[in-house]
């Protein structure tokens, strides 16, 4: 069994599939150091100043000789990148989509929306009416039977004390999910003296179907709780009229996110993610990705495969605008690995960019979107939002995905408001966390092929789409949080 992984022919370092000792030989290669399981080793000498290459690409530069065998980590790989990095436009990409007779289980909407769950939801415009939105989740969990998935509080603490675009944000991303079709029916709590009160929140709704939507003003009733069930029971009764019917895979929406990334996602997880997004968009499905700080070193690729020049220009423009963003706060652009992703083997943004990128397989890019703004293409669409997991779960929500594929190296128990598929990156995480996992990708590194692989994903995502519960789910875990950057009042 080999004991070291090279990624592609032009690399000049490989992964280590195992912890392994100094002196010991690796393929043919003699350790000069002890390597960490998921870490790099150097398979040539690479002299000062040359390129580190992994996924045949430059992941950083060496600060000093390094010898075939030793060590690649933090104490001699740099980045190369910069914060002034130039794109040209090369060409367009024709996207041309196939009928399938795939299908899946979902909800077919009053508006022509599609929607995976029918479940009920509770959205605060306030962080002060939690525990009143939380009070009526529990109320709710009484009247509900099994043609209602499930309830739930979407609470936060937002909606007051915002200014500008905070406020916005908020508003935007409360609307998007109240507009979710997983949502067959939706209350909204509102206090009333916030600044998000209904006056000013409900525009940003469009328009919607009164049956479905309902709004409940704290201040304005006697006693909240009673005329919050009193919604509650209209609510359910409309929600509980839709059924699940036959739906082409075309319809399926699908977000895309890694958490807690190590050596191995990149290999595993996400380039098995990448290959149920080709086929997922070739059947004219939509995919959403996101975490715009985790293209940075790797954007060029997603460039090349932009549509026409207006979705390259809107892609320049995505990259460019987070990269203000950082310089704005008097942060490193390129500083992004974290402690954990640095322990699981990563060293350089390029290196995570270029591992995380392979999530969106090698699809067009059809659309860029805002944050928040709804997936309103066939095709892959990137979103602007951060990487940081609650956040960004969030945005992928609101953009209407109807599931996340979550892969991740370390493990975490996350869920966002729409079913989180968590696809661990090698299978001691996946046995460990058996809890939290759903897939594992950690069977590419065991001799499983990609096509059985993708196989097997691809008929889980559909079984989820038609009901199966994930980890998430049945733990109970979603969570929420809208993106802010600017002053708190």
């Amino acid at each position: 069994m080999n004991m070291l992984f090279k990624i592609n022919e032009r690399d000049n370092c490989a992964v280590a599939l195992s912890e392994l000792k100094k002196g010991s030989n690796a393929d043919g290669v003699t350790l000069l150091d002890d390597i960490p399981f998921g870490h790099k080793i150097a398979l040539s000498d690479i002299k000062q100043g040359e390129r580190v290459i992994k996924y045949g690409n430059p992941i950083g530069f060496a600060v000093c000789d390094i010898s075939a065998g030793a060590h690649i980590h933090s104490h001699n790989l740099k980045t190369l990148l910069n914060e002034n990095a130039e794109y040209s436009f090369s060409s367009d990409n024709e996207y041309s989509p196939e009928i399938s007779d795939l299908t899946f289980m979902g909800y077919e909407r009053d508006n022509g929306e599609v929607g995976i769950r029918n479940d009920f939801w509770i959205i605060p415009t306030v962080g002060c009416v939690n525990n009143l939105c939380r009070r009526l989740e529990a109320e709710a969990q009484k009247l509900i039977d099994e043609r209602i998935t499930s309830v739930k509080a979407l609470t936060h603490p937002y909606g007051c004390s915002q200014m500008g675009e905070d406020c916005e944000n908020t508003q935007k991303a409360l609307a998007a999910l109240a507009n979710h079709p997983n949502a067959g029916a939706v209350l909204i709590v509102s206090l009333g003296c916030e600044n998000n009160n209904l006056k000013e929140f409900v525009p940003f709704l469009g328009e919607i179907n009164n049956d479905r939507v309902k709004f409940l003003v704290a201040q304005d009733e006697e006693d909240e709780l009673e005329a919050g069930i009193a919604l509650i029971r209209q609510l359910i009764a409309y929600a509980s009229s839709f059924e699940r019917k036959p739906v082409n895979i075309s319809r399926l929406k699908i977000g895309l996110k890694c958490g807690g990334s190590d050596a191995f996602s990149g290999i595993t997880a996400n380039p098995l993610c990448g290959r149920i997004v080709d086929k997922l968009t070739h059947c004219g499905g939509s995919a959403v990705l996101t975490e715009v700080p985790e293209m940075f070193g790797a954007e060029h690729l997603l460039m090349q495969r932009s549509e026409n020049e207006s979705v390259f220009d809107k892609t320049v423009k995505l990259i460019n605008t987070y990269k203000n963003y950082f310089i704005s706060h008097k942060q490193t652009v390129y500083e992004n690995p974290s402690p954990g992703n640095k322990a699981g083997g990563i060293t350089t943004l390029e290196e995570k960019s270029l591992g995380c990128v392979q999530k969106g397989g090698s699809a067009v890019v059809t659309d860029v979107l805002d944050y928040a703004d709804p997936c309103r293409s066939n095709g892959l669409s990137l979103l602007y939002g951060p990487g940081n997991d609650i956040v960004s779960t969030t945005n992928l929500a609101a953009s209407g995905v109807h599931m996340i594929l979550f892969t991740t190296g370390r493990g975490t128990p996350l869920g966002a408001p729409v079913p989180t598929l968590k696809i661990a990156t090698n299978s001691a995480l996946a046995d460990k966390k058996n809890n939290w996992i759903d897939f594992n990708a950690g069977a590419l590194l065991e001799g499983v092929d990609f096509d059985k692989a993708t196989d097997l994903l691809l008929k889980q995502i559909i079984r989820i789409a038609s009901g199966t519960q994930t980890k998430n789910e049945i733990l109970g875990n979603f969570d929420l949080a809208i993106f802010k950057n600017g002053v708190t009042m």
